[in-house]
């Protein structure tokens, strides 16, 4: 088990947003994380990588919870975030030494790491770059780069496909599917459901802070009777209460 969530109970006020939410994500597979807008994804995501606070219970990545070791707990993931987060006065290979820095990586050892996946993106020609200078989907480049870079057991990664050309994406997916070979864990956030269907090993469904499913796409045409049903049919199924005609 690499990133283990039991019953929390979560939110922004007093008002709980996740009520009794518990799923897993384990070595070697991904698990898409999808849910109407509002249902609780960033919430969920903020959690995780400690910017929130649960109520109650507890998230542990290889058992270690935050409030045991915050540091040790941080750099067991890598995280990539719907809105790329860059700092206007570093370049993309500044960025790259300051998340070697943050993670206690050699200089040289992370940058050769990093170049591999700044050549996979079609980067090299822009490590002197500074973010201004790049486009929406340059910037979510960069942000996959700083976090492939690192070899954690945890991948969190909100709304990768947003602004990525198809190049982009297909070295994503493979990257990924690399990832998962090497033992890694991956949670991963979408609303692209076609893509989610072809990648995912298996989903957690929210709706209203609570999970409404859990499983593989097979898992869930069982329980929904439909036998070959997409995941958009699937999950058109599952939120039916919420959409009107």
């Amino acid at each position: 088990m690499t990133l283990e969530i039991k019953d929390i109970t979560g939110g922004y006020s007093a008002v709980p947003v996740l009520n009794n939410v518990s799923f897993s994500v384990k070595k070697g597979e991904l698990t898409g994380l999808i849910g109407l807008n509002g249902a609780g994804k960033s919430t969920t995501i903020k959690h995780i990588i400690g910017l929130m606070q649960t109520f109650s219970r507890t998230i542990s990545i290889n058992g270690q919870m935050i409030k045991q070791n915050p540091k040790a707990y941080r750099q067991a993931f890598a995280f990539v975030p719907e809105t790329p987060v860059l700092y206007e006065e570093l370049t993309l290979k500044e960025h790259i030494e300051l998340t070697a820095l943050a993670y206690g990586l050699e200089k040289e050892e992370a940058m050769k790491r990093a170049l591999r996946y700044v050549k996979a993106f079609r980067l090299e020609e822009k490590l002197e770059w500074f973010p201004a200078y790049f486009s929406k989907g340059m910037k979510q480049k960069v942000m996959l780069v700083c976090a492939f870079m690192v070899d954690v057991p945890l991948y969190v990664i909100d709304e990768p496909f947003l602004g990525l050309d198809p190049l982009g994406i297909h070295t994503f997916r493979e990257i990924v599917s690399e990832k998962k070979k090497q033992g890694a864990a991956i949670l991963m956030s979408t609303h692209v459901l076609s893509a989610a269907e072809k990648d995912c090993d298996n989903f957690v469904v929210l709706h209203n802070g609570q999970i409404s499913h859990s499983g593989t796409l097979a898992n869930m045409q069982e329980a929904l009777a439909m036998p070959g049903a997409s995941l958009d049919d699937l999950y058109f199924r599952l939120t039916e209460e919420v959409i009107t005609l």
